[in-house]
């Protein structure tokens, strides 16, 4: 499963680096396949351990903001793993070049 997600807290100001950090380290210490973007983290793993680090990283957020919104994308594919990089690879290779993408 690949889940794009982002945790948005609300009611803290236009400076919001510090909390996202928070949410990131959480995500790194997971130990899952991520890239992190502008505007979201996408996340590879089992259905549970994805959700629930999302979760974890909500919480902790809410812990520091007083409202959250998370949005999440979610991408289940039977019997396939490996996607998050794979998906940019097969993109690469019929255009036969790399992308900047890192």
């Amino acid at each position: 499963m690949i889940v794009g997600f982002s945790v948005i807290p609300l009611g803290v100001g236009e400076e919001l680096k510090e909390l996202i950090a928070e949410a990131l380290s959480i995500v790194e210490k997971s130990g899952l396949p991520y890239k992190l973007g502008a505007m979201q983290t996408t996340v590879e793993g089992e259905p549970e351990q994805v959700m629930g680090l999302i979760m974890e990283c909500h919480r902790r957020v809410l812990e520091l903001a007083p409202r959250v919104l998370t949005n999440i994308t979610i991408d289940d594919r039977k019997g396939a793993s490996g996607r998050l990089e794979g998906k940019v690879r097969d993109v690469e290779e019929i255009l036969g070049r790399k992308l900047s993408h890192e």
